[in-house]
C-alpha cells in the first residue's frame, strides 16, 4: 500500500513539473513571438519616416502669407533649415516623411510683386540669403528635379487648374537697372515650364525685335512669349524626373531622361545680358476662390 502510495506521489510530481516545463515553454514562446512583432512594427516605423534629398543651403522660400506690410513671407537660410518647425511655413513647405518628400502648398492668398498670383516657391540665393549674387548664361547652370503634382483644384469647367513648378527669373543688375531708371531689379523669366492637364509645358521670351539695342532690350516691353512646347508624354499625378541646362546662347530642359527640348538661337545669345536665378517649388496660376495645389519635390539639385 505504502508503495502504491509512493508511485502515486511520484506521478504526480512528474505530471506538476512536466506541466510546469510546458506552461513555461509557453509563456516564453508568447514572450519571444511578442518581441519579434513589436520588433517588427518598430522597423516598419523606421522604414515609414523618409526625408526629401534636398539641401536648401542656397534657397529661400516665398509662401502665400503675407507680413505687417502686406508682403508675403519670405525665409531665408538658416532659418529655412528648421522649415518644419516655422509655424509660418508648416502649411505651405511642410515634410511627407512617408515618401520622403517636400511638399508645396499653394492657394489664392497673398501675391508678390509683378503678379497676381500665389507662390510656395524656392528661389535660387548663390550667396545664402543675397539676391544680388545671380549668374549669367555665359557661366551656365543646371537644375535637376524629381517631382510630383499630386493634387489640385479644378476650375468651373471641369479642367485641372495649371501650376509653374520651375523657373529661370531674368534679374537686372543695379547698374542696369540704374541705365534705364527702373525702380526695381526684376526682369522677364526666360523659363516658365508647367503642369498643365497632367502634361509638361514650356515657355519662353523671344524678343520682338532681333536688332534691338542691348540697352533696349533690358526692357520688359521688348520679349514677348513665345507659343510654348509641350512634351509628349503625360505625368498626370506621378512623380517625374525634370532637368533644366543652360550654357551660353542655349537651353535645354528634358523630362524623364528621355525628351528633349533645345533651345538655341538669337533670343537665348542676346538673353546674355541679363542675370538669372533658379526657381522650383508651386507657383499657382489662378485667383479662383477655393482653388488649391500641392507639388512634391523629392530631390532637387543645382550646379554652376
Amino acid at each position: 500500500m505504502k508503495s502504491s502510495l509512493k508511485n502515486i506521489i511520484g506521478l504526480f510530481v512528474i505530471i506538476l513539473l512536466f506541466a510546469n516545463a510546458t506552461c513555461n515553454a509557453q509563456h516564453s514562446s508568447v514572450s519571444d513571438s511578442s518581441d519579434k512583432t513589436e520588433k517588427k512594427r518598430k522597423k516598419r516605423r523606421r522604414k515609414k519616416v523618409k526625408l526629401p534629398k534636398i539641401d536648401l543651403s542656397h534657397w529661400k522660400v516665398t509662401i502665400p502669407e503675407g507680413n505687417d506690410i502686406g508682403r508675403p513671407f519670405e525665409v531665408s537660410p538658416p532659418e529655412i533649415f528648421d522649415y518644419a518647425n516655422n509655424e509660418l511655413l508648416q502649411k505651405y513647405m511642410y515634410n511627407d516623411s512617408v515618401k520622403g518628400a517636400i511638399v508645396f502648398y499653394a492657394e489664392p492668398k497673398i501675391t508678390t510683386a509683378n503678379t497676381k498670383y500665389s507662390r510656395s516657391e524656392l528661389r535660387e540665393q548663390m550667396d545664402p540669403g543675397n539676391n544680388n549674387v545671380n549668374w549669367a548664361f555665359k557661366q551656365g547652370g543646371r537644375m535637376k528635379g524629381q517631382l510630383a503634382v499630386t493634387d489640385i483644384s479644378r476650375d468651373k469647367k471641369g479642367n485641372y487648374h495649371k501650376t509653374i513648378i520651375m523657373q529661370i527669373h531674368g534679374r537686372l543688375t543695379n547698374d542696369q537697372k540704374k541705365l534705364i531708371g527702373q525702380k526695381d531689379n526684376n526682369a522677364p523669366p526666360i523659363l516658365k515650364i508647367y503642369w498643365k492637364n497632367g502634361k509638361v509645358r514650356v515657355k519662353t521670351k523671344v524678343l520682338k525685335n532681333k536688332s534691338a539695342t542691348n540697352t533696349e532690350l533690358l526692357h520688359k516691353e521688348a520679349w514677348g512669349d513665345d507659343e510654348g512646347f509641350t512634351f509628349k508624354q503625360k505625368v498626370g499625378f506621378k512623380k517625374f524626373t525634370l532637368e533644366v541646362k543652360v550654357s551660353d546662347g542655349k537651353m535645354v530642359v528634358i523630362l524623364n531622361n528621355s525628351e528633349f527640348k533645345v533651345y538655341e538661337n538669337i533670343h537665348m545669345k542676346r538673353w546674355g545680358i541679363f542675370e538669372n536665378y533658379f526657381k522650383a517649388g508651386n507657383y499657382f496660376q489662378t485667383r479662383d476662390k477655393d482653388a488649391f495645389a500641392k507639388v512634391k519635390y523629392y530631390k532637387l539639385e543645382v550646379s554652376h
